[in-house]
């Protein structure tokens, strides 16, 4: 029989404990928000069609995914509603086809894997059940509901830790709040739950023990790595969460070839790319979409943020944003590219060099203390320590165009909209306000003259 592989993730729930106007699922680890990884994890286990339940700050969830193939549907928040997993998954009741496989996830558990997902589908279809639940064995087992088996070893219920007797608050095997369901079988328990508990919730769990009493089989997979299942209750959770995903994305890094000097003190996003023999040296933080080529080397604070490197560069504590740089560029150190740079190559950004909305052709250089702003940069070009280019009269930005194998002299204006020509050559320390023409020397600066005695004639000279 061929099924329709549904997810239901739950996300409507207040989060009180994050104490924050930010929704839960909507905090971020690695770059990107509890949610996404849930349903990223969904994407690549093949399912077919995600609904998120939501309630509590559900105007920014659905901004933020307003562009995302996802089905919401929202869980009513008002004064006396009723709660309870088992009240948010009836929620999305009018999408579950009879021959579907339902897959129920929280929105709060970013670590789970789309291999285990995989493998709970898989194990409920083997096993022709209508109903299994995702376990995990614990040593410390506080705050999960507890999972009673058969002497078959098929689940017999989930009981709550609020609910629990002596006994049962002994067995380590949990509830780790994933569900796998045949669509007509959900649907027929969660006409059945009642809020029949010390919390007056409609539980999900009491789907288990309905199904079981109608003589439905309900199997329970033991996942093999319990962290998968690990919530987000709390900043302190969230930061475990991280931790766990920088160690996961830094591994993976370093089994593809790439060497991070102290995996712990490198922080990388999950959609960031890096090439082989590149050296990442504590401190450094890549973000975003960022792409780092091969045989790279990245020291110090160096932050890159949705940019593109390319292989052989070197760069030294630099703040790169939204831009490209080409092959074998040394960049830095204290160097920083604003947004919309392209950089070619064999280029050289030294310490304290901005670069910002400006293009730069191969084997050109600006080595210290300049500016470039607006500008097209031919190749073979030396801006000299000290250049500003003069882009903004208060009102509107100007550009200015360098052609190949220009020269500008250290400490010279460049006030655009101004065109040096090839072989065009500034003097030091002038302003250029006009055209330089090729191969022409421009001068700007005034003529210098020494005053003979005029320290004394102003009675300036200090006596002994």
């Amino acid at each position: 029989m061929i099924y329709i592989n549904i997810s239901i993730i739950l996300a409507a729930g207040e989060g009180t404990r994050m104490k924050s106007n930010t929704p839960k699922v909507l905090h971020k680890i690695c770059g990107k928000p509890l949610l996404t990884y849930v349903l990223n994890a969904c994407s690549k286990a093949k399912i077919n069609k995600n609904i998120v339940i939501v309630g509590h700050g559900k105007e920014k969830i659905l901004d933020y995914y307003k562009d995302a193939s996802i089905s919401f549907k929202e869980q009513p928040i008002y004064k006396g509603a009723p709660y309870g997993t088992g009240f948010a998954v009836i929620q999305a009741i009018d999408e579950i086809p009879d021959d579907s496989i339902v897959t129920i996830l929280c929105g709060d558990t970013p670590l789970i894997t789309d291999n285990s997902i995989k493998e709970l589908i898989d194990y409920h279809k083997e096993g022709k059940f209508s109903g299994t639940v995702l376990t995990a064995t614990l040593e410390d087992a506080t705050g999960y509901g507890r999972v009673v088996r058969k002497e078959s070893e098929d689940i017999l219920k989930i009981v709550e830790q609020k609910d629990a007797n002596n006994e049962e608050l002994q067995i380590k095997e949990v509830n780790s709040g994933i569900y796998c369901f045949n669509g007509r079988a959900l649907k027929y328990a969660l006409s059945k739950i009642d809020n029949n508990n010390s919390q007056k919730e409609y539980y999900l769990t009491d789907a288990i023990s309905i199904l079981n009493n109608e003589g439905y089989k309900v199997g329970a997979y033991n996942i093999k790595d319990s962290i998968e299942i690990f919530g987000v209750n709390t900043r302190v959770q969230l930061s475990l969460c991280e931790a766990e995903m920088r160690k996961r994305i830094n591994n993976n890094f370093m089994l593809d070839g790439v060497t991070l000097v102290d995996p712990n003190s490198v922080y990388i996003e999950k959609d960031v790319k890096i090439g082989r023999d590149t050296i990442i040296y504590p401190g450094v933080v890549l973000e975003g979409t960022t792409t780092i080529g091969d045989n790279c080397t990245l020291r110090g604070t160096t932050r890159i943020v949705d940019s593109s490197i390319g292989s052989g560069v070197d760069i030294e504590s630099t703040l790169i944003e939204d831009s490209i740089v080409g092959d074998n560029c040394h960049i830095g150190p204290y160097a920083h590219l604003r947004p919309n740079s392209k950089l070619g190559n064999n280029i050289k950004i030294g310490n304290f060099v901005e670069i910002k909305n400006s293009t730069l052709g191969d084997n050109s250089k600006a080595s210290h203390l300049s500016y470039v702003g607006d500008a097209d940069v031919g190749v073979n070009v030396n801006i000299g320590c000290g250049v500003v280019f003069v882009n903004y009269d208060g009102r509107e930005k100007f550009r200015s165009i360098i052609d190949d194998n220009a020269f500008i002299g250290s400490n010279s204006n460049i006030v655009a909209p101004v065109h040096v020509s090839e072989w065009g050559y500034v003097a030091a320390g002038s302003t250029i306000t006009m055209d330089v023409g090729e191969g022409d020397l421009s001068i700007a600066r005034a003529r210098q003259v020494n005053k003979t005695g005029w320290v004394e004639d102003k009675g300036l000279k200090k006596h002994k």
